[in-house]
């Protein structure tokens, strides 16, 4: 704050650069393989590029209706009662978003104001902290225990005071790569309906189960009408620069989460919207191609961090493995990730990051391998010296 201008204040005083723009630019600096940031570097199908294209040349270039296509909106409501089994009405129950991020973010401003507490699952992703604050409100971390990262049902229950108001899940998890069990999301729910939480379910990476099987906590008895469920087409189709995302729900929190949009986006993406509605139609076939490709290229990458010394855990989900740095003598998980590109050529994320308390995860380092199989050993190439490097 400068003299002449004492009464500016930064609303996200605490929040600086994220990360992932840090490790990034570090990649590209280095010329580095870039395993920080989660975005596929192959397409998406051929034929919802063409939907799009399409879209563009018959002039679909305006403002779409602020909660979305209505051709979007039928097709995320079909998908969902296909997939799951939960009926939703698409001209109430179902808003488009500029991807999952504003989905989130308007939820949080929706349901939390000053001094409410927002349950959330820790590790976590670290826009979840920045819509808090600026809603004003708390996040209360409930760990996930590790090496394996299960929910604690104890932990999670002494977190909840008077002031509770949301509880904040992400299911698969990022970063850990969890993927929840019916037992924690029976406990999740217990929780929610005993003390009237809105729960808002952060659902990006449903396709991306290669362990287990993805269960919608909206899905559980008595949890629809309290549950507003964020998807992406971005994570399901590999458009992640399209920011298509929709929020799902019962018509009263559907309307708050819309209420919140408008002002922040109105609306957007028009011909990309035309195009998802293609994407949501594809068949059975290309989820299981996606789930059966990136499986491969997990195991490629956890086999082969394993082989350097690191400590990593295979996750059920997502497209993320977090990895124990310490077998190679480091004990700090940013600097290693800020040395890592220029030593070895390669980017990561620090675990620390997604934690409130950082020592709690000053070990961990977060890859992804969402990335062709030829750039994932071209990185396992680099860090090869790690092996060497770790006995000096």
């Amino acid at each position: 704050m400068t003299p002449d201008r004492p009464g500016r204040r930064v609303r996200l005083a605490g929040v600086g650069s994220n990360i992932f723009t840090e490790m990034s630019a570090l990649a590209v600096r280095h010329h580095a393989v870039n395993l920080a940031q989660g975005f596929p570097d192959t397409p998406g199908p051929d034929s919802v590029t063409e939907a799009a294209v399409k879209a563009l040349y018959a002039g679909h270039h305006q403002y779409p209706p602020v909660p979305g296509l209505p051709a979007l909106r039928a097709a995320v409501a079909d998908h969902q009662r296909d997939r799951y089994g939960i009926a939703l009405d698409p001209d109430s129950e179902v808003v488009i978003t500029t991807g999952a991020s504003e989905a989130l973010a308007a939820a949080l401003l929706a349901f939390a104001g000053p001094d409410d507490e927002i349950l959330v699952l820790e590790p976590y992703y670290d826009s979840y902290a920045a819509g808090a604050e600026l809603a004003g409100a708390r996040l209360v971390p409930v760990r996930l225990t590790g090496p394996e990262f299960r929910l604690d049902a104890d932990a999670l229950r002494a977190a909840v005071t008077a002031r509770t108001r949301v509880l904040l899940l992400n299911n698969p998890h990022n970063p850990t790569g969890t993927v929840m069990n019916e037992r924690e999301l029976a406990e999740l729910a217990r929780v929610a309906v005993e003390h009237d939480l809105v729960v808002i379910s952060d659902e990006v990476y449903e396709h991306l189960v290669y362990e287990g099987t993805h269960r919608p906590i909206a899905a559980l008895p008595g949890m629809f009408e309290r549950t507003v469920t964020v998807g992406s087409a971005g994570k399901s189709f590999s458009f992640t620069g399209w920011k298509v995302g929709w929020a799902t729900g019962p018509a009263d929190l559907v309307a708050g989460v819309l209420a919140v949009k408008q002002y922040l986006s109105f609306a957007s993406g028009t011909s990309f919207q035309h195009a998802v509605a293609e994407a949501l139609r594809l068949p059975d076939s290309h989820y299981t191609d996606l789930r059966d490709s990136l499986k491969v290229r997990r195991d490629l990458l956890v086999d082969g961090l394993r082989s350097l010394g690191l400590r990593p855990r295979a996750p059920e989900g997502t497209y993320f493995v977090l990895a124990d740095v310490r077998p190679l003598g480091a004990v700090d998980g940013l600097e290693f990730c800020r040395d890592l590109p220029r030593r070895y050529g390669v980017a990561a994320v620090p675990g620390q990051v997604f934690y409130t308390d950082p020592e709690a995860g000053r070990h961990l380092v977060r890859f992804v391998f969402c990335k062709r199989e030829d750039v994932l050993r071209e990185a396992l190439r680099r860090l090869a010296p790690l092996a060497i490097d770790r006995h000096r």
